[in-house]
């Protein structure tokens, strides 16, 4: 199905260095930001305390988190927990305050705002299990980009296996640049949303891979160049209705989806546009600059030799 038809190839390659350019330039500010600033990280990671209050009526969030503010916890997490009356509140830990006390006096704090306030559960994360939790999501990250390497190299050739994942890493480092330089909070969710990411790139690059192998099969005379641009060109009109359709579906997370989705859809914000730009210019460009041809993907055939005669 195509909505939006080109009628002729447009030179993405003809742009391979300005991008290339860009996208290193944006590739090493990300990197800055992440030494010099570093992620602001949430209670998942450092450790801290996690309050479960219920109430007998909708809570008022942001009634909450003033409440907070004036305990001089401005930096505690206040988002619903399954339903509109049960609250969920992260607090980071504190040097001078253990967590039981902590717990104590924000829960007589928020009911003497409101009489019906009642703390379900207090749980304490420990700065151990957070750094578990660092390492296996670093650990889980590896193991998705060696897989995609192994699959791209496995399906195509070393030079997309290669190429896809630098532009996928890209993707991943952007959006850890993002949060680093706002000092967004990095939770597990947004962990899960980089490893959606780091598969929503790599089916892109598929598509555009997949279209290539087949253009070096059928257009035996264009250029390298030629053939690229065509297979990009070719499934513009998909990359617009998928990621047009996805978008809209996060957009509506990031504006409608509350506290709790909020920084999960913005790194998928993120991700989609970036996943989009590295898959359609960060990618080619690099499989010209590896050197792919025909030969890589059109094995020359073995002619039989010709048996001798007696």
């Amino acid at each position: 199905m195509e909505f939006f038809r080109f009628k002729r190839d447009i030179p993405f390659m003809s742009w391979g260095k300005y991008t290339t350019a860009i996208s290193l330039v944006t590739f090493i500010a990300a990197v800055f930001f992440l030494v010099t600033k570093g992620l602001n990280l949430g209670v998942d990671f450092t450790g801290g305390t996690v309050m479960e209050v219920s109430y007998t009526q909708p809570a008022d969030l942001n009634r909450i988190r003033g409440t907070l503010i004036k305990l001089g916890m401005a930096d505690a997490s206040v988002q619903n927990f399954g339903t509109s009356r049960d609250v969920l509140i992260r607090l980071p830990a504190k040097a001078d305050m253990s967590s039981a006390k902590l717990s104590e006096t924000v829960i007589a704090a928020l009911h003497a705002d409101d009489e019906t306030a009642e703390l379900r559960r207090v749980e304490f994360v420990g700065p151990q299990v957070g750094k578990e939790l660092v390492e296996n999501g670093a650990l889980a990250l590896l193991i998705v980009s060696l897989g995609i390497v192994a699959y791209l190299a496995m399906r195509f050739e070393w030079k997309f296996g290669v190429s896809g994942i630098i532009a996928n890493l890209h993707d991943v480092v952007i959006i850890l640049g993002f949060f680093a330089f706002f000092q967004w909070e990095f939770s597990l969710t947004v962990l899960a949303a980089i490893l959606a990411i780091l598969g929503y790139s790599v089916n892109e690059s598929v598509v555009v891979f997949d279209r290539i192998r087949e253009n070096f099969r059928k257009m035996r005379r264009a250029s390298v160049a030629q053939v690229i641009d065509n297979a990009i060109t070719r499934t513009m009109s998909r990359t617009i209705i998928t990621h047009g359709s996805t978008q809209m579906v996060v957009v509506s997370m990031l504006l409608f989806g509350g506290e709790s989705l909020h920084y999960f859809a913005l790194a998928l914000t993120i991700g989609i546009l970036f996943g989009i730009y590295s898959s359609v210019l960060v990618a080619s460009p690099l499989l010209m600059l590896l050197g792919v041809s025909r030969k890589d993907i059109v094995k020359p055939e073995k002619k039989p030799e010709p048996e001798a005669v007696p």
